[in-house]
């Protein structure tokens, strides 16, 4: 029997050449960026592990298609996506992004259970969740750190400065909150 770990991250922005400066990201070039990413994110994450992406995978939809789907095939793990505001067009799930081989069809929210806790998954913070009163945890993005999270919320962007733009388990993300 093997062993799967479970792995959290939002907000990569791929291909987004304006997230440097507007979430003061330390890389010279987007290429840069992105090659940090997907070297962070492998080396933390295996062939058969599951990740949550908690919503904005990329940007450049419409332009960058076959980009974004290079850097998709390069990452490791059962990837599942929460959809967060660049990953749509028009209100709906963007072809490029719905195209891509998840391991599930991409929702607005998704429900997890890790480590014997139950997870609320969204790109948005909600100050109420299932469970919330009963142990229950929430992670979200959206927000690259100006939004503070509530008793056992956070934001689990790769712009946290404790993600340090690498995907973190349930465990590493909690004890970051205490």
């Amino acid at each position: 029997m093997s062993f799967i770990r479970k792995f959290y991250v939002a907000d990569t922005h791929f291909l987004h050449s304006n997230i440097l400066s507007l979430s003061r990201r330390p890389f010279r070039t987007i290429e840069e960026h992105d090659e940090h990413l997907i070297q962070q994110w492998n080396a933390v994450v295996g062939p058969t592990d599951t990740i949550y992406h908690l919503g904005d995978f990329a940007f450049g939809l419409n332009e960058c298609a076959d980009k974004i789907r290079w850097i998709f095939s390069r990452l490791n793990g059962r990837k599942y996506l929460v959809i967060g505001n660049h990953d749509l067009r028009h209100g709906e799930l963007h072809p490029t992004i719905a195209g891509l081989p998840w391991a599930a069809r991409p929702e607005g929210f998704s429900f997890a259970e890790d480590e014997d806790n139950k997870l609320v998954l969204a790109h948005y913070a909600q100050r109420e969740w299932q469970w919330m009163h009963k142990g229950g945890y929430h992670f979200y993005g959206h927000s690259h750190g100006r939004l503070l999270g509530i008793g056992g919320s956070r934001d689990v962007g790769v712009d946290m400065p404790d993600v340090r733009y690498t995907p973190c388990t349930f465990s590493e993300l909690t004890e970051m909150m205490k």
